[in-house]
């Protein structure tokens, strides 16, 4: 059956920028680190650490500094979470790597699980709904996070049709260069069976692993 609907409107080029090669560090995404439990865990047992700097390949890796994030608005989170960053032993390196847990949303104010609540509905929520979690989402902020969802996903198509793995070839295929990065999601969710607190951030770190940068919305 053809499909006569019109394309996606293209994204923002915040979401499509690689910054690989224009630093020589960067963040990089503990995926499966959905909770702050987990993360206190890991930061706490050292279970961040690197076994290699991404950029040199050097095994001697030192921590840097705790940067903090500060979510917005969540009730059941601190004010502020703090995070670990490593640099590169290598004098001819000296890379800086910030290891995010897939909780946190890269430039987001606001964690994955509350973006999902508010995006992934089938029917527009109510003041209590948008609420749930913290303090209410301003209606500016969730147009801007739809307009990201419902632009075109065939940049990030084209990433995981080139990654090599077979699921996220599948998933690439099944999608299309037309889809939307709604439409993105909801195949990724069904074929890689992502639980639902994950369906946002599982795909969005994915993207960032596979190029550096390029954001899901």
């Amino acid at each position: 059956m053809t499909d006569h609907r019109p394309p996606p409107p293209e994204p923002e080029d915040c979401l499509t920028r690689s910054r690989v090669s224009r630093y020589k560090g960067g963040t990089l995404i503990a995926e499966g680190v959905h909770d702050l439990a987990t993360h206190q865990q890991r930061l706490a047992r050292g279970a961040y650490r690197l076994g290699e700097c991404p950029r040199c390949g050097g095994l001697v890796l030192h921590v840097h500094d705790y940067p903090e994030r500060k979510p917005v608005g969540e009730l059941d989170l601190p004010h502020v979470i703090r995070i670990i960053r490593y640099i590169c032993a290598a004098p001819s390196c000296k890379a800086t790597w910030r290891i995010l847990p897939a909780l946190l949303a890269r430039h987001l104010w606001r964690v994955w699980p509350t973006v999902e609540r508010r995006m992934l509905r089938a029917r527009p929520a109510s003041d209590a709904e948008a609420s749930a979690g913290g303090k209410r989402i301003p209606a500016r902020t969730a147009r801007r996070w739809r307009g990201r969802l419902v632009s075109a996903a065939r940049q990030l198509v084209v990433l995981l049709a080139s990654s090599g793995g077979v699921l996220l070839e599948a998933i690439a295929m099944r999608a299309g260069l037309a889809s939307t990065r709604f439409e993105l999601v909801d195949v990724h969710t069904l074929v890689a069976k992502t639980p639902p607190r994950g369906r946002l951030a599982d795909l969005a770190a994915i993207v960032h692993r596979l190029e550096r940068g390029l954001r899901l919305m």
